[in-house]
């Protein structure tokens, strides 16, 4: 089904795993249009209800192939027609996503990064805006989610000067949520992902919606917004679940409905 990427499901958790180790798993056209299709399918998939993105081998993503970069491309026409979807595709998805950086995410793999909800970086992973090294902008994005993660001063300091960062560095400017030891990486990414699994998820995708709006509501116009998804939630079966497990006194078991 899938060539430049794998694709799973297990314990309700959807991987999504970059597969080009050989070019540090660098986008190209294919793997494009793989990640967007993966994750149209992992939305509408309900037994899916927590997407973990990662790379094989020893990067995360290294941003595009530059083998398949030459003088007569367009490059705005790449952001629109393939990049563009791809992360169009990844903001409609309501449900959490990881991304577990397991290696270096430069450019449009920093992009990529950035706009999941949660960011668990190996301790030997980094990060780099590598656009101005080649003369280009931050894209995909990734300015978008940098300046609301950093600040406006900070994030263009990082795009201007694109120095590499430590998994460290990035989690004190709050860019990663958690920085995991080597050893432990694989199980506490599992272990991470599978917590949110179990969680309410249609009341993680709401608070998701009323977070991205509230950048641009008014006041007014996000309280009305709130209480169309508080009565939504309330309606679903994770918060009768809850009610109910709270005066049992037990630990709910979410459906995630």
């Amino acid at each position: 089904m899938y060539e430049t990427i794998k694709y799973s499901l297990e314990n309700s958790v959807a991987w999504i795993t970059l597969n080009r180790p050989d070019k540090l798993n660098a986008f190209n056209e294919q793997m494009n249009k793989e990640v967007q299709k993966a994750l149209k399918t992992a939305d509408q998939d309900e037994n899916a209800r927590c997407i973990v993105i990662t790379g094989e081998g020893r990067a995360f993503c290294s941003g595009q192939d530059l083998e398949g970069v030459d003088e007569s491309m367009d490059h705005g026409e790449v952001l629109r027609t393939r990049y563009g979807p791809m992360m169009k595709q990844l903001a409609k998805v309501e449900k959490p996503i990881v991304a577990a950086i397991n290696g270096v995410a430069a450019g449009a793999g920093l992009s990529l990064a950035l706009a999941c909800d949660f960011r668990l970086a190996s301790e030997k992973a980094s990060i780099m805006q590598a656009f101005i090294h080649v003369g280009l902008i931050p894209d995909s994005g990734n300015l978008y989610y940098l300046s609301k993660l950093v600040g406006h001063a900070k994030a263009l300091e990082l795009a201007v000067f694109g120095e590499k960062i430590t998994a460290l560095d990035a989690q004190s400017l709050g860019l990663v949520t958690k920085v995991v030891a080597t050893d432990n990486w694989n199980d506490e990414v599992v272990s991470y992902a599978e917590r949110l699994a179990q969680m309410p998820t249609k009341a993680i995708g709401l608070i998701k919606r009323n977070l991205h709006n509230s950048w641009h509501l008014t006041f007014d116009e996000y309280l009305e917004l709130e209480a169309q998804g508080q009565r939504i939630a309330g309606l679903s079966m994770d918060h009768r679940e809850g009610v109910t497990a709270f005066l049992e006194k037990r630990k709910p078991a979410f459906l995630g409905r």
